[in-house]
């Protein structure tokens, strides 16, 4: 009888330690940063900037 005793005092204290369980840990999703591609249109800026400069130099130079 004294075992069994022993034996239901010491399920009781440890049943405490066991009342969770035991559950696999979740891993998070790694998440990706989106990547946006944006396509470059093609202009005449590149061309234009200078030919202006170059009728404003020349209406300069004709002016005097």
């Amino acid at each position: 009888m004294k075992t069994f005793k022993a034996a239901i005092l010491a399920s009781l204290i440890a049943a405490p330690a066991f009342a969770g369980g035991y559950s696999e840990p979740v891993m998070e999703p790694m998440i990706q940063p989106e990547v946006i591609v944006e396509d470059t249109s093609s202009s005449s800026a590149g061309i234009l900037v200078p030919i202006l400069l170059l009728v404003l130099v020349a209406a300069v130079v004709s002016a005097d």
